[in-house]
């Protein structure tokens, strides 16, 4: 497990290096078509290399946001509750989380294969399944988070999903 974890955190440092990447080199590209439309010289590729980019940087930056708690939440209720309660709450959207991501990764990959074909219409040649296909990657590694938050959430004894005697002795029978 600790091998895993150096490898996902390796993997969040590059998450972060590209979504910053292409955030600043889609908003380069925007500004310079933009100033070269407004000369009479238009970009052709322009918004099409800027989708490509946004596509994965959203993508990136949702998985890091979601590995730093960083997303949008609605916690007026929920933090008046016992944190024991809490705790289940918290699971529960992260099940629904998972349940939505495996929806987004499945059809992700019908997607990318649907596109596989269709060819940008400023940049010929390249296939539209390089953005599709930010979708079933993104979904997967925000699938690995959420999965290693309910596994966190689990270790840390907040939840008890079995009831197990003698836990602390480091023998597990479950309760009957």
């Amino acid at each position: 497990m600790n091998k895993f974890i150096k490898v996902y955190e390796v993997i969040g440092q590059v998450e972060k290096l590209l979504s910053s990447l292409f955030f600043v080199v889609m908003v380069i590209i925007i500004f310079v078509a933009g100033f070269g439309r407004s000369i009479g010289y238009p970009i052709r590729w322009a918004m099409d290399a800027s989708t490509f980019l946004f596509a994965w940087a959203v993508f990136f930056s949702a998985d890091l946001a979601m590995r730093n708690n960083r997303h949008v939440s609605v916690e007026i209720l929920v933090n008046r509750l016992p944190k024991k309660i809490q705790s289940y709450i918290a699971l529960l959207n992260h099940v629904i989380i998972v349940v939505f991501l495996v929806f987004l990764i499945i059809y992700g990959i019908k997607l990318c294969f649907i596109t596989r074909f269709r060819a940008y219409q400023g940049i010929p040649g390249f296939s539209y399944t390089w953005v599709t296909l930010s979708m079933p990657i993104g979904s997967a590694s925000l699938l690995i988070t959420i999965l290693l938050k309910i596994w966190n959430l689990i270790k840390s004894k907040k939840i008890q999903i079995f009831k197990l005697k003698n836990r602390d002795r480091g023998i597990c029978e479950y309760e009957k």
